[in-house]
């Protein structure tokens, strides 16, 4: 494995493999590793660690800025902000355990790579909107910068955006620089039980679009509300309020008024952990027989597909975050289906895109881990990587480029 320590040492190894023809397989905390297609190429490939960027380089609380090397470890990025009163608003999940990793050691790095954001993702935006800046390597063994420290940053192009998701694939970063929030007094959900999917997104659209400064809403089916909800015995539909104390109680009792039927409310201690489970897809980790997917409709599409699948595969584990537009589902195997689930859900799909989580390598060798681009977003993708690595020299195939 090859660790370089400093942006210096990272641009002569690439340079190196660049000239040699050899490819590098990017990683930090390596807890994300069993995300996206195994490598299909035949040339050799490096495991090349980031996991020595993994200090603190500058943290400004009155700015609303931290910068950090990408291999820092998430837990250690959200104690240093927690002392602080603040955290990072979109919520950045801990998917090690999905992969038999334990928790915790995921970095800000992988995070930033796969761009994975939480429940509050609906409200809060998602990790590429909270990406200011980097410093990296690029493909020719080039250390450039691009961003800054400041939340408002309009000079130039946006790469920032564009290499939050990139999964490694364009640059290998030095650097990275987030914009952190303050994190709420206290937070408390609003749970509706017995609603369909059909009735809980109606709801859940109701409460996002209302003056109640909604945080995140989801659905859960009555299988995994018990998993979630000590003694919840149907399903649930959950509204999340966050911020000061009286605030939170003041818009909380409107909203049960707005909302009507039966209408429980879970404080602080329930609420936490609750969500951290929905960010973490917790209900998913145990079930390591099946293909987990995370797919990406519109958020009056979402019901519909659960339904769907639920009738088709009664054994499927899922349920519905980001008001409706978000479905997790474990899907078992299915006779005669070699594929994952793959050709069944993407035909169910009519505007989004389905990913899969999770799956054993042999589909994962032959099945399109992400939903397949358009031939013009595929030429836009291979222009790029073009653009920032000519050599191929990152985690080449990752995002199919």
């Amino acid at each position: 494995m090859l660790t370089p320590l400093t942006a210096a040492e990272l641009a002569d190894l690439v340079r190196g493999a660049a000239a040699s023809g050899d490819a590098l397989a990017l990683h930090s905390g390596n807890s994300l590793a069993g995300l996206g297609p195994l490598p299909t190429s035949n040339r050799v490939h490096h495991s090349l660690s980031l996991a020595g960027f993994d200090t603190i380089i500058a943290y400004e609380p009155e700015e609303l800025v931290l910068t950090v090397g990408p291999g820092i470890p998430l837990a250690e990025v959200k104690t240093l902000l927690a002392g602080r009163g603040q955290h990072l608003a979109f919520e950045p999940p801990d998917w090690g355990p999905l992969y038999g990793q334990p928790a915790g050691i995921g970095t800000l790095g992988g995070v930033i790579g796969a761009a994975l954001a939480g429940s509050r993702r609906v409200s809060a935006g998602s990790a590429r909107d909270h990406m200011l800046g980097f410093q990296a390597v690029n493909g020719r063994g080039e250390i450039f910068k691009a961003g800054g420290r400041v939340v408002k940053n309009v000079t130039g192009y946006d790469l920032p955006k564009l290499v939050t998701g990139a999964f490694g694939t364009l640059v290998a970063l030095t650097e990275v620089t987030v914009k952190v929030v303050p994190a709420p007094e206290t937070v408390e959900t609003l749970m509706l039980p017995g609603l369909t999917p059909k009735r809980a997104t109606e709801i859940m659209s109701q409460a996002l679009g209302s003056a109640h400064e909604v945080g995140a809403a989801a659905y859960l089916p009555a299988s995994v509300a018990r998993d979630l909800i000590p003694g919840a015995s149907d399903s649930a539909t959950l509204i999340r309020l966050e911020g000061f104390a009286p605030s939170v109680d003041a818009r909380a009792t409107a909203l049960t008024g707005e909302l009507g039927g039966t209408v429980d409310r879970l404080g602080a201690a329930l609420s936490r952990p609750l969500w951290q489970g929905l960010s973490d897809a917790t209900p998913l980790v145990g079930l390591h027989e099946d293909c987990l997917w995370r797919i990406s409709v519109a958020p009056t599409e979402g019901a519909a597909l659960l339904d769907a699948v639920q009738a088709a595969r009664p054994l499927a584990t899922g349920w519905l975050d980001w008001g409706g537009g978000l479905v997790w589902l474990g899907l078992p195997p299915h006779p005669g289906e070699a594929d994952g689930g793959a050709a069944f859900l993407r035909g169910l799909i009519r505007d989004g895109h389905a990913t899969m989580v999770r799956a054993p390598d042999r589909i994962r060798e032959t099945v399109p881990v992400f939903q397949p681009m358009s031939p013009a977003l595929a030429a836009l993708a291979q222009r790029l990587k073009v653009a920032f690595d000519p050599a191929a020299v990152f985690n080449p195939g990752r995002l199919g480029v």
